[in-house]
């Protein structure tokens, strides 16, 4: 559970990541997992750090469609809350390793989580290693063909004693939270090994005792009191037909609904097509409400939920460039309808500012962009028939609108870019450690006696109260 920089590419809109130096090494000690801050920046530098291409992690504000339809496909959902204690029972079972049977749930890529504050990372690679539609890299990629027949507490096993995923997960905790994990590390082992030693000693000899009254403990009726807050991460993704709740700290995974073979039909006639996010809306809406986020007066909103989509930015890059296409087609059609000119046909500010509708801030970094849509090619011809079909009169008000639609489109490919800058700021921020600078300047402070006049403040309003 959960309570190396460089400057990025503008032409790239995924943060910069390092390569371990050994990639194949494996810490059969292992080590801890240190807490890392719930935001869609991070968790997103930790999936392209592994080397997973066109994901994004977006933070979502409902779960109601409005607030997700637009990020269309969804591959999985992270969500976070102030976890409590589940005894909710499970139909899996597991045995000598190996997952048994042969049912949908035995094929599903699950593990278990077996390291503290490793939720985070185990909720994403509960969700990535079950969505075949994406390139996962051929890191993850071996990973999972490797631990595929292991049963979930070994593939959370393997998960906490490969060192470049915990390498990866900490890379984005703060010092001082990688030292709190260390130090936590350290005194539970002390511990074990004190538990240890007492068990190897003879017991002492028994003396009688006179009677005495024991004073029996006071029950804590609360379960929430005098408890430390932890925050736990659990995935949803759908697999073959059905979605599924990925919760490392149960024993398998628990089904959550299926998904119709076939379209339904609403009572208008019409055709609906239902997703996977319709079938996991309620069951988030339980857990608000079973997790501190009902309708009453004591409800709170400590979670959030966050969206594993496909990258923005090869979306609006592909719509920018396939708009970009469709300019050069119209124009041409009105180079050969109006050959004495047709800039007096359409709006004169749009004409002014169509040197710099199809420019980013990529392009002075790679004029030529990249296509990411395998459908591209099917997109331009389409459009193209469209537009050698289109009477001469619709095509000043065509190209109007082309341009009109590339400006929004161009504002959405800025935000896209700005957004891994931004998350590698906080990220610098983040992992810097402040603690030598500051312990420096007040023992330079101290040396100059610049500390007295403030000690000396503090007792005097001690004395005032």
């Amino acid at each position: 559970m959960d309570a190396s920089t460089k400057s990025p590419d503008p032409a790239d809109p995924r943060p910069p990541s390092d390569t371990p130096d050994d990639e194949s090494k494996h810490d059969l000690i292992g080590g801890p997992f240190a807490v890392i801050e719930s935001d869609p920046g991070v968790f997103t530098t930790l999936v392209r750090t592994l080397g997973v291409q066109g994901l994004q992690v977006v933070e979502l504000y409902d779960i109601e469609p409005w607030a997700s339809d637009h990020l269309h496909p969804i591959y999985g959902l992270v969500f976070c809350f102030l976890w409590k204690k589940d005894n909710d029972a499970l139909p899996k079972k597991e045995s000598n390793g190996v997952v048994d049977g042969e049912d949908d749930s035995a094929k599903l890529w699950f593990a278990n989580q077996l390291s503290d504050d490793a939720c985070a990372s185990m909720a994403i690679l509960n969700v990535l290693l079950n969505v075949e539609e994406v390139d996962i890299g051929e890191r993850l990629r071996e990973f999972r063909n490797e631990t595929e027949m292991m049963s979930s507490p070994m593939k959370g096993l393997a998960v906490s004693n490969i060192h470049v995923i915990r390498q990866t997960h900490n890379a984005l905790a703060r010092p001082a939270d990688i030292r709190g994990a260390t130090n936590a590390l350290a005194i539970k082992t002390l511990d074990d090994a004190a538990k240890v030693e007492r068990s190897m000693k003879p017991p002492p000899a028994k003396r009688r005792k006179l009677a005495t009254t024991k004073k029996k403990k006071p029950v804590n009726t609360d379960g929430d009191l005098n408890q430390e807050e932890a925050y736990h991460f659990i995935g949803y993704v759908p697999f073959r037909g059905k979605v599924w709740e990925l919760d490392g700290l149960k024993s398998g995974p628990v089904e959550v609904g299926e998904l119709p073979s076939s379209p339904s039909h609403s009572g208008s006639g019409t055709t609906v097509h239902q997703s996977w996010m319709d079938v996991v809306r309620p069951v988030l809406r339980m857990k608000m409400r079973k997790y501190g986020g009902g309708d009453d007066e004591t409800g709170s909103i400590r979670f959030n939920l966050l969206a594993i989509a496909k990258d923005q930015f090869c979306k609006f890059s592909d719509q920018l460039e396939l708009l970009k296409r469709e300019r050069n087609t119209l124009e041409r059609r009105l180079n050969d309808a109006y050959p004495e000119g047709w800039g007096n046909k359409v709006d004169p500010a749009l004409l002014n500012s169509v040197a710099d509708v199809f420019t980013t801030s990529a392009s002075f970094q790679n004029p030529t962009a990249p296509v990411f849509a395998l459908d591209f090619g099917a997109q331009k011809m389409e459009r193209d028939l469209q537009i050698m079909g289109m009477p001469l009169g619709e095509l000043p008000g065509a190209w109007e609108r082309c341009i009109e639609n590339a400006l929004s489109v161009k504002t959405s490919v800025e935000d896209e870019l700005e957004k891994p800058r931004l998350a590698n700021t906080e990220n610098i921020k983040r992992t810097f450690d402040y603690e030598p600078f500051i312990k420096e300047f007040l023992r330079l402070c101290r040396r100059e006696g610049k500390l007295v006049p403030f000690l000396n403040r503090k007792k005097q309003r001690a004395g005032a109260r």
